[in-house]
């Protein structure tokens, strides 16, 4: 196994890569995330990974979303759904509904909803299904 050589004496090293900051989440958010995962668990075939302050969602092996639970991804209040294959249809719908982004990982065709009030609810558990069943 090689090692990294450390710089000489005196010098100093070079910066490390910063790692992306991931904002805290509120009391309200942390209750979204249970009332949509208290429905997720109920899905066929579903299962969770702990992931840096988040829940990663699973059908079998492959994921579709992702739950803040301490931790946000882009905001404090979004969760992520992974769409690897949206339907131009679908991704028209996407660009018309202003709480949703593209993460910074577009090629992986991942997208956060940010949701603002109870209501939203009903509109985030409709993309988790989307992703859900795109996760066949």
């Amino acid at each position: 196994m090689k090692r990294k050589a450390s710089p000489p004496s005196g010098q100093p090293r070079p910066p490390a890569r910063p790692h992306p900051r991931l904002p805290a989440i509120s009391e309200q958010m942390k209750a979204w995330t249970a009332a949509l995962a208290a429905d997720l668990e109920t899905w066929p075939l579903v299962k969770t990974r702990p992931m840096f302050g988040l829940i990663a969602w699973y059908r079998r092996d492959k994921i579709f979303a992702v739950l803040p639970k301490t931790r946000g991804m882009d905001s404090p209040s979004a969760l992520a759904f992974k769409l690897p294959s949206a339907s131009t249809r679908l991704l028209a719908r996407i660009r018309k509904d202003s709480r949703i982004a593209f993460t910074e990982m577009q090629k992986a065709r991942w997208f956060t909803f940010e949701l603002s009030c109870d209501a939203d609810l009903h509109d985030a558990l409709d993309w988790l299904a989307q992703a859900y069943e795109a996760a066949r």
